[in-house]
């Protein structure tokens, strides 16, 4: 099964937030077959965000640590087909454009769940369910997808 991450799963795993949030993802990334885990792009560039502006880390270690996830994962880029999916998820579902076109990208490389803290719990769209990993009792494909 394949699964994607959002943006707020790989911020937590760099440090940003709680230490209880860091440790957390940082044993789910441990536990996911790595084969099976797509950075859609745009979480990548949110993280460059959040790296240089909330963590305060020069643009160019920010890099470096962005590299370093591209190196560890897969990365599906945005499609104008994503665009549209996502334009239609914005008006159909209310998410904000730069989530719907995660979940939009997700869905085109054929992930089953879409790792969020940030999206609705439960969601599923195009047969990608958006799962919070925080949340407890896990959800049964979360479950099923741990190592």
């Amino acid at each position: 099964m394949r699964v994607a991450l959002d943006t707020n799963i790989l911020a937590y795993a760099e440090g940003i937030g709680d230490t209880a949030r860091r440790d957390a993802s940082l044993n789910l990334l441990a536990r996911l077959p790595a084969g099976s885990v797509v950075l859609p792009a745009q979480t990548l560039g949110e993280l460059f965000r959040v790296l240089t502006a909330k963590a305060k880390c020069p643009p160019d270690a920010a890099r470096t640590r962005i590299q370093q996830w591209v190196d560890s994962f897969e990365v599906a880029d945005s499609t104008w087909s994503a665009f549209q999916s996502a334009f239609d998820l914005t008006v159909d579902h209310n998410l904000q454009i730069w989530d719907a076109l995660i979940l939009a990208v997700t869905a085109e490389n054929h992930c089953r769940l879409l790792l969020s803290e940030d999206m609705q719990d439960g969601f599923t769209w195009r047969g990608v369910t958006v799962v919070n990993p925080y949340t407890m009792p896990a959800h049964p494909l979360f479950s099923s997808l741990l190592l």
